[in-house]
């Protein structure tokens, strides 16, 4: 396929309003989860994100056995409310903070699944979980009001992140001293866990449950191998992040690949290409 045609097949698809709500929402999920991407990573809490992504999808399953007209007022209530409960419990609980979020995840794709294949009303079961855990096969899934709602939540995760910017850095970095400073750190946990909850249920439509997490990690720990200043390792995690998706998109559609599994792909060769940058900088 030459670069005209490729070109023109492109000029082509861009003339349909499903892609470009694909590309909005895949830019507006791809730049939230890299902002938080970050501050996950370096407290050491990414697998929050793959925990609480398995919760949303026994949530959403549960809305699809309620025949649901919008899962999303199910599940991010569900989502948050895990986020809140795995942060309050900590080290108090006597089941701790990894096993915790390893029993959750299994047992919500457990449960997820059986519900779907007993009381689902749909005549292609297997489809829609594989819908739901691995993204939209195509890009015609995204409503105008899913586009809505995504472009609403980002602006809104968007502007609290710039707006809390300093904190967020404090206890990233330091929680202890950002605590003896004054700082709420508790508060600030919990505003970062709600709004990675957020993340999770938006970007499901695009990349699945089980995918989702890849988009708050890998832009992160790309751009931790190029750049040394926090301030710097944010602005490239959303770079990267948001070529990723935009690279993904476009790729799934030249190629008819499942769209959430090539915008993952994509994470993964950038994140070899910057170990390899990184490493003959150094």
């Amino acid at each position: 396929m030459g670069i005209l045609n490729i070109i023109e097949k492109l000029r082509f698809y861009m003339s349909y309003p499903f892609v470009v709500y694909a590309l909005v929402v895949g830019v507006l999920i791809a730049l939230c989860s890299s902002l938080f991407g970050v501050s996950l990573v370096l407290k050491r809490f990414s697998f929050i994100g793959d925990g609480l992504s398995h919760v949303a999808f026994g949530a959403m399953s549960v809305s699809a056995v309620l025949n649901l007209a919008n899962d999303t007022l199910l599940t991010m209530p569900i989502t948050i409310l895990v986020a809140i409960i795995l942060l309050k419990l900590g080290d108090n609980a006597k089941i701790k903070g990894d096993a915790l979020i390893a029993i959750l995840s299994v047992g919500s794709l457990a449960i997820g699944y059986m519900l779907v294949n007993m009381f689902s009303s749909s005549a292609n079961v297997s489809g829609d979980v594989c819908t739901s855990l691995f993204g939209s096969t195509s890009i015609l899934t995204l409503t105008k009001t899913e586009v809505i709602v995504c472009i609403t939540m980002s602006a809104v995760v968007i502007s609290l992140y710039m707006i809390f910017y300093n904190k967020i850095f404090a206890i990233t970095f330091d929680e202890t001293f950002a605590k003896a400073t004054g700082v709420n750190t508790e508060r600030y946990n919990l505003f970062i866990a709600i709004i990675i909850a957020i993340i999770i249920v938006l970007g499901m439509n695009l990349v699945g449950s089980l995918l989702i997490s890849a988009l708050i990690v890998f832009p992160a720990l790309s751009a931790m191998r190029l750049m040394k200043t926090f301030r710097a390792v944010v602005i490239c995690s959303a770079v990267m992040s948001i070529i990723c998706a935009l690279f993904g998109i476009l790729s799934s559609m030249l190629l008819s690949t499942p769209v959430g599994s090539t915008i993952v792909l994509a994470n993964i060769i950038l994140f070899i290409l910057s170990s390899i940058i990184g490493k003959v900088i150094r």
